[in-house]
């Protein structure tokens, strides 16, 4: 989300994963939405935020991946927690495939 939303620099991430031999999905229904996380948001309007996140995991859902990867260490918090499929840091899935 930071990448995407905050820094504007959307699709880095996931060229250099594929590029490096990943199998990179997205989404293929509103993969640009907000997890829900956003900073404070999640403590100030839970509810709210909870509903972007079953809504984001819903449309992930059908990608039946092992592994949910984020850069972003709120997504990665919020996203795990609705969810039994493991959201790890895109660091972690490298440093991983790297030992």
């Amino acid at each position: 989300c930071t990448l995407q939303h905050g820094q504007q620099l959307r699709g880095g991430v996931e060229a250099n994963l594929a590029a490096l031999g990943f199998e990179v999905q997205l989404a293929q229904c509103e993969s640009h939405l907000c997890c829900g996380s956003a900073g404070t948001y999640s403590v100030l309007q839970p509810e709210l935020s909870k509903q972007l996140r079953d809504r984001k995991l819903s449309n992930l859902e059908p990608l039946r991946s092992e592994v949910i990867v984020s850069a972003n260490i709120g997504c990665i918090q919020h996203l795990g927690s609705g969810t039994a499929t493991p959201v790890r840091h895109w660091v972690e899935v490298l440093d991983e495939a790297l030992a």
